[in-house]
């Protein structure tokens, strides 16, 4: 999979993966906290299936 995702949308979804994530341990301990780990794989590998799908890219052009 090409990268698909710039910086500050990676960061954000690590951060939002994180804090969905926590929602299992701390807080109301929910498993919805779960969905988290969808945001946070995804701002991991730099690459969203959705954006793909869309033809969507934040991630900035090289140019070469």
């Amino acid at each position: 999979m090409s990268k698909n995702e710039g910086t500050i949308d990676r960061v954000l979804r690590v951060v939002l993966g994180l804090v969905l994530l926590s929602l299992v341990f701390v807080g109301p301990q929910s498993w919805w906290g779960l969905i988290g780990l969808v945001p946070l794989v995804t701002g991991l590998m730099g690459s969203c299936p959705v954006y793909s799908i869309l033809g969507i890219s934040t991630c900035p052009m090289k140019n070469e």
